[in-house]
């Protein structure tokens, strides 16, 4: 029996579901002015509230004829961006949401949104000078969300993979990942994305992050002169290069340290005895300690914090190197360690708003790509910041935001007067919509 062809379309008329009692269940798709995504007027509430696709939208070179534009790239960029962040990661999904009324209503229009074709053309658009511009607004978004200067700022830095499986301009394969990928480089303040910039992957881990650091630290000195900065980051980018640089510019630094034999020498004794003391009690043995060490291209000492553990696995030594003071217990455990926020902010932006989206052959469209889900993150970010503080979607991640809040059906009604949205009755979300549409409201 053949297979059905699912990309060819087809006349689905009505759709039979049984039956309940004496009575005939069916649907048709003949709703007429319905949505599934209700909850993109509260994104469109955030990013005006934010002026964010404005300023998104000046940092694109529109190449068209001012005479025959039809879409401008502001809304291009609320269609493309509010889509990310409903789940429509494939520019085919517009095709049909081009005509959802609570998407031109969330973008600013009363017609038809951009077509898929238009919003590839977008795409390509991006060169080098973009992607610089859309991370200076990544950036004064930030900024902008302090009411006060702040005390301290910790700055993640983390690459991961982005899988590839075409034939994408700069794709290479990486050992470590076994895959053909791009190495994306993320930088995290908190739960605020500053850096998303994309990467070729036959390059070291840390390639670019000190010029990235420098422009980061200059900019952030000029709002904020006395903040007090930390550069924190997994051994991929313990650099002397990096670190010399954190010494000269008083930039403080807590980086993880790569394992060798001189380290190794350095706890031998100490894992002897955590050994010992395992074997006699059975119970998993953990130590923090400190020591100075000098790696052989370094110019003189410094602190190294040592993590050491042992139990049914055998030894677990961990090693980072700082210039902090205070406790080393308290520096790994409640400083280090929390770089694992970071991660999870990574993961969130990468599969909740398809920031590994990236199939274009240009890598330039790509980098493109990945800031457009870099500025989705941004409106969930900012979402969960100011309108939903106290609820409890407060801490919610992206994918439950997207089905609690965002996917939510409505019947739209448009006429010269008013254009009115009928939610569901029994929404159990309805509370937490109406607190957070009334939080992005208010001066």
């Amino acid at each position: 029996m053949p297979k059905p062809n699912c990309t060819e379309e087809v006349d689905v008329g009505t759709i039979e579901f049984g039956r309940l009692g004496r009575r005939v269940v069916e649907g048709r798709f003949d709703g007429g002015s319905m949505t599934s995504d209700g909850g993109v007027m509260l994104l469109g509430q955030v990013d005006r509230k934010l002026g964010l696709m404005d300023a998104a939208a000046r940092c694109i070179a529109d190449p068209r004829s001012p005479l025959l534009i039809k879409h401008d790239v502001r809304d291009m960029l609320r269609q493309r961006v509010y889509g990310l962040a409903l789940g429509w990661e494939d520019l085919n999904d517009h095709g049909a949401l081009r005509q959802d009324m609570a998407l031109q209503t969330a973008v600013g229009v009363d017609r038809e949104v951009a077509s898929a074709p238009t919003l590839c053309r977008l795409e390509k658009w991006a060169d080098r000078a973009t992607a610089w511009r859309l991370h200076e607004v990544l950036v004064d978004q930030f900024i902008a969300g302090f009411d006060n200067a702040p005390e301290e700022l910790v700055l993640d830095f983390d690459a991961t993979d982005n899988p590839l499986h075409g034939q994408q301009e700069g794709r290479f394969f990486h050992g470590y990942y076994d895959s053909y990928c791009y190495l994306p480089l993320y930088v995290f303040c908190g739960q605020q994305l500053l850096c998303a910039y994309l990467r070729p992957s036959n390059i070291d881990a840390a390639q670019h992050a000190a010029a990235i650091l420098r422009l980061l630290v200059r900019r952030l000195r000029a709002q904020w002169p006395d903040v007090r900065i930390v550069f924190r980051g997994d051994s991929g980018f313990c650099r002397q290069r990096i670190l010399n640089w954190c010494e000269r510019a008083g930039v403080h630094f807590i980086v993880g340290l790569a394992r060798n034999a001189r380290l190794q020498a350095q706890v031998e004794f100490a894992e002897l005895s955590m050994k010992e003391d395992y074997e006699r009690t059975g119970i998993k043995q953990r130590m923090v300690d400190e020591f100075n060490y000098a790696a052989q291209s370094w110019a003189h000492e410094r602190r190294v914090i040592t993590r050491l553990e042992y139990g049914e696995q055998g030894n677990n030594p961990r090693f980072i190197v700082t210039n902090l003071a205070g406790e080393p217990q308290a520096l790994y455990d409640d400083l280090y360690c929390q770089r694992g926020e970071a991660e999870n902010r990574i993961k969130e932006a990468q599969v909740g708003l398809f920031a590994t989206r990236t199939s274009c052959h240009v890598l330039r469209s790509n980098q493109l790509r990945m800031l457009l889900a870099a500025l989705g993150y941004v409106l969930i970010e900012r979402l969960r910041a100011l309108a939903l503080q106290g609820t409890e979607l407060a801490t919610a991640q992206v994918d439950t935001l997207r089905i609690k809040l965002l996917k939510v059906a409505a019947v739209i009604t448009r006429n010269t007067r008013r254009i009115r949205l009928y939610l569901a009755s029994n929404w159990p979300g309805g509370q937490i919509f109406a607190h957070a549409m009334s939080q992005l409201r208010s001066p």
